[in-house]
């Protein structure tokens, strides 16, 4: 059962004791769930298989969802689909020799949150277009050109 605040933080520490190659999955799905204060992902799930290895625990994760965007062209919201997956090693604090490692903590939970946040944002287009085909806006009058044709774009076909 996950806390509503800490959708993603999840109980392992019923993995510190076992065998090495012991593994559990987790899925996750949600409505709407926050990764940060300005991070709201809709649709969102997923899953995590983690394992307990002789140097603490790997975790590999799948998540999908949507980020609400404005199109760089138009500036209407769109629902901008998002997709990571990635594998992380969570140290035994006694192995712990980089400063850079993730570590296990000691109260047993891990919150898979940041990490997931910090994946997804690589995944964000620097400019995120709500279609292929979005023509963006009049530069002189301001209307959006997907819904109406303004007067200074009559295209002219010549045959």
């Amino acid at each position: 059962m996950t806390h509503p605040r800490y959708p993603l933080r999840i109980n392992i520490g019923f993995l510190f004791n076992q065998p090495i190659g012991t593994n559990r999955d987790f899925t996750f799905d949600f409505p709407i769930v926050s990764l940060s204060a300005d991070f709201e992902v809709t649709q969102f799930n997923g899953s995590a298989h983690i394992s307990r290895t002789p140097q603490g625990l790997l975790v590999e994760a799948d998540f999908t969802g949507f980020l609400i965007q404005e199109c760089v062209r138009c500036l209407e919201e769109f629902a901008q689909p998002l997709h990571t997956h990635y594998t992380e090693l969570f140290t035994f604090r006694f192995r712990r020799n980089v400063e850079t490692e993730l570590v296990v903590p000691d109260d047993g939970y891990i919150n898979l949150a940041p990490l997931t946040r910090d994946y997804l944002l690589l995944e964000l287009p620097i400019k995120p277009i709500c279609r292929p085909d979005c023509k963006g806006l009049c530069p002189v009058c301001g209307v959006n050109l997907n819904e109406t044709i303004c007067e200074h774009h009559v295209h002219v076909i010549l045959d």
